[in-house]
């Protein structure tokens, strides 16, 4: 029986991604001079935003972290308000039948803590472990809120849409749904990894789960 639902953020339970990407890009142009395209900064996805700056240029880290998070939040409130279809009928489901919601994402408390603002899903969750500089794997921190809710593994899914969030989530040793709703989800790289389940909706995953809340 599903006990808890672990939930990335970025392409996950919102169309972030772009704001982090542009974000990151608008801070490094405006700091240093130097336009990146996108995939000089996905290359250092796994920390988070404040690492990947203070690598992209260590010289203006705080600057450039100060130039990312009043883009991130500005540009969330006009290119992603919402979550994603489906996102709050699933967090309801979820709710109504006292299963513990958390999250556990690369990027950083600031930014994770504004995405949950703006999209006004921050009450549903009891646990919310962000990313550090240092790109710890996300099985330490599912293992982490595992630990702290007291709730067995086999009774836990994680849902992410990158093919780390898979990776990660097989070792920490838990069920795992690809999320492939967002435009930015790559489905055959994700199918490639063979979740327990690919869920091309939101509808779809809240199906899936819904069967293992009786199993």
């Amino acid at each position: 029986m599903i006990k808890c639902v672990i939930f990335d953020m970025d392409g996950t339970l919102g169309d972030t991604l772009p704001i982090c990407i542009g974000g990151i890009r608008l801070a490094v142009q405006k700091a240093t001079g130097e336009l990146l395209d996108d995939s000089e900064v996905i290359k250092y996805f796994g920390a988070s935003e404040e690492g990947i700056i203070g690598k992209l240029m260590p010289e203006h880290k705080q600057e450039g972290i100060d130039l990312y998070l009043n883009f991130y939040r500005e540009q969330h409130k006009i290119l992603a308000p919402r979550p994603f279809d489906g996102i709050i009928p699933l967090l309801d489901m979820l709710a109504k039948n006292g299963v513990y919601c958390a999250i556990v994402s690369g990027k950083g408390e600031k930014s994770l803590n504004i995405s949950l603002e703006v999209m006004g899903i921050d009450k549903y969750f009891c646990i919310k472990e962000h990313g550090d500089e240092s790109a710890t794997g996300k099985d330490f921190f599912i293992d982490k809120v595992l630990n702290k809710l007291n709730v067995d593994k086999a009774c836990a899914v994680y849902i992410g849409d990158a093919v780390s969030d898979i990776r990660a989530s097989r070792k920490a040793g838990i069920a795992v749904i690809a999320a492939a709703w967002a435009d930015s989800a790559n489905k055959d790289a994700l199918a490639a990894e063979k979740p327990n389940f690919l869920a091309e909706k939101v509808s779809d995953a809240q199906e899936w789960i819904a069967r293992g809340l009786t199993a």
